[in-house]
């Protein structure tokens, strides 16, 4: 859930106010489906939720040209902050999917910010691989399947993959590329 939250935070930042469905449409065309967790309904969850929260007001039904009504939805000064949070906690995740919603939305953030949040990552990505790959030796052992040490490989890899895509996120900061909040 921590990822939908951030990808509605952040759809709101950029197009408020907006409603569920645009939301959902601008999502649709990042094909967050393809890379989160991401459902219709779970982004109305997320809305009702984050609203009751107090992290987003909800500025009533509008009618509509094209249809029902549609309650518009803006980010307030309390869903400002929970933005920041999560994109801090979602910056240095090894999790796939909340690492890809903070990636969507770093240039929100101080670049030095965003540097120093991924070299995190960074280092924790590469302790998973490291402790995945130190569990090598004892497996198979008497009591767990004989494809153990593929999987325990499989997964070691991906975090490796992953520490070595966070350096070239970092080399691109760092040499200036994309245009982050200052």
């Amino acid at each position: 859930m921590p990822a939908v939250r951030l990808l509605v935070l952040g759809v709101l930042r950029l197009r408020q106010p907006a409603h569920g469905y645009a939301v959902r449409r601008e999502l649709l065309t990042w094909r967050a489906e393809t890379w989160t967790n991401v459902k219709p309904g779970s982004i109305y969850h997320a809305l009702k939720q984050l609203t009751q929260e107090g992290n987003l007001s909800s500025l009533g039904p509008r009618d509509s040209d094209r249809g029902p009504a549609h309650t518009l939805f803006a980010v307030t000064e309390a869903g400002e902050a929970e933005f920041r949070r999560l994109m801090d906690e979602a910056l240095v995740s090894v999790d796939m999917e909340e690492l890809g919603a903070a990636i969507a939305f770093m240039d929100a953030l101080p670049r030095a910010h965003v540097i120093a949040k991924l070299r995190e990552q960074q280092r924790r990505s590469r302790e998973v691989r490291d402790d995945l790959l130190a569990m090598v030796p004892d497996f198979p052992g008497r009591h767990s399947a004989p494809h153990t040490t593929d999987l325990l490989e499989l997964w070691s890899g991906v975090f490796d993959n992953l520490t070595n895509w966070t350096a070239g996120v970092i080399a691109r900061l760092e040499s200036g590329e994309y245009n982050m909040a200052e």
